[in-house]
């Protein structure tokens, strides 16, 4: 008999109505019989979906759904794609979300192998896969719940679900900054009430959470996973402390991934740098800024650059100034908008001790440079009722 034959005993064992059981047994034997080509092992991982998707539809158990994919395997039906990722892409597309989350339970449960991702922490598996597809969809909480629910529930999900998850508490931290970012913008147009102490608790609280299941993820991973990934680990905490503005973090988890051998790009060295002048950490200030005895003279403009606006945006006005000055002992030009943010901020300010000094030696340095024209001061001494203006 033609192996044609078969496929047509195939096809009409596993209608609607008949046990698709049967045609793994049909199948088993022509394996056996070394009777399946191209075309028979593409027809039945038709016949196999097909099933798979009645199963879905019809609510079947999810017992019935891993025994077929165990079976599927021990007669040596391999599709070229993943069963699995297969299975619970079609619980996603028919928006059977639980469905899709007890599946993997279950093939957690089991054991059942799985292949194996690239190497990059892409997907990797049934908990990292599914974790992945709500990420995709922009649920990162509950890519983030899932992984450790099942952790913690005493499953083991594969390595790379745990970057998967700390991959969506990297992008749910730079959601939650971005909207905060509106949130405060917001208050200062008067739209909306400042944040009180309560608010402010909150917002906190959330974060640290955030970050403590960032730190468990990573700590398992390390724990169950090979050394070739810890530089993927320590450069997703370095994202997570970004994102939360966390300097003296942030800047640890720079020499971690040097130590592991994962060097980081420059630009994420000068964003810590800012963090850091920020919050006015002057020990972590001083280590970033070792860089720029090896860097050339647009590289030490940049960084520079980088701690001035740090600076600024910390309200650390007179840092700020010192830093222009130093920009220009160095023959390195600051950015417009920064010597006018610094000279703005210095006004605004210019009623505090030693801002008058600071602002007349600035503007004589930016003047010298001609980076500005003359300047007039002015001055009103209410005592006197006297106006003194002095040109610059």
């Amino acid at each position: 008999m033609s192996e044609g034959f078969f496929e047509l005993v195939l096809v009409y064992i596993s209608q609607e109505g008949r046990d698709s059981w049967c045609a793994l047994e049909v199948f088993e034997w022509l394996k056996k019989e070394n009777k399946v080509d191209n075309e028979t092992m593409e027809l039945m991982v038709s016949i196999m979906c097909s099933w798979v998707k009645k199963l879905i539809e019809g609510e079947g158990d999810v017992d019935d759904m891993v025994d077929l994919l165990v079976d599927m395997d021990c007669v040596g039906l391999k599709p070229g794609f993943s069963m699995i990722e297969k299975v619970i892409s079609m619980y996603w597309e028919m928006d059977k979300r639980e469905g899709a989350v007890v599946f993997v339970e279950e093939v957690l449960k089991r054991g059942i192998s799985y292949e194996d991702d690239d190497g990059e922490g892409q997907k990797g598996g049934p908990a990292g896969y599914l974790a992945w597809k709500m990420m995709v969809e922009g649920n990162y909480v509950d890519a983030i719940k899932l992984v450790i629910n099942l952790r913690e529930s005493g499953l083991k999900p594969e390595v790379y679900s745990y970057l998967i998850a700390m991959t969506a508490i990297v992008k749910e931290l730079n959601e939650f900054a971005k909207a905060l970012r509106k949130l405060k913008g917001f208050a200062r147009s008067g739209l909306v009430a400042e944040l009180d102490v309560e608010n402010i608790e909150l917002i906190e609280k959330y974060q640290s959470d955030l970050l403590a299941d960032g730190i468990k993820l990573s700590n398992w991973a390390i724990q169950e996973g090979s050394s070739s990934i810890n530089g993927l680990i320590h450069e997703r905490l370095l994202a997570m402390y970004i994102c939360a503005g966390r300097g003296l973090e942030a800047e640890r988890q720079l020499w971690e991934m040097k130590l592991v051998g994962k060097e980081a790009d420059g630009d994420l060295y000068d964003i810590v740098l800012a963090i850091c002048a920020s919050q006015k950490e002057t020990s972590a200030i001083s280590r970033l800024l070792t860089r720029m005895e090896v860097s050339s003279s647009l590289r030490r403009r940049k960084i520079l650059s980088w701690l001035l606006r740090g600076y600024i945006k910390g309200g650390h006005i007179g840092d700020a100034a010192e830093t222009l000055v130093k920009m220009l002992d160095l023959g390195l030009y600051p950015e417009y908008l920064d010597r006018v943010a610094v000279l703005q901020e210095l006004r605004k300010r210019i009623h505090l001790p030693g801002n008058i000094v600071t602002y007349i030696n600035l503007s004589k340095r930016l003047y010298d440079a001609s980076l500005i024209g003359p300047c007039l001061l002015y001055l009103y001494i209410k005592k006197y009722k006297l106006w003194v203006i002095r040109m610059l």
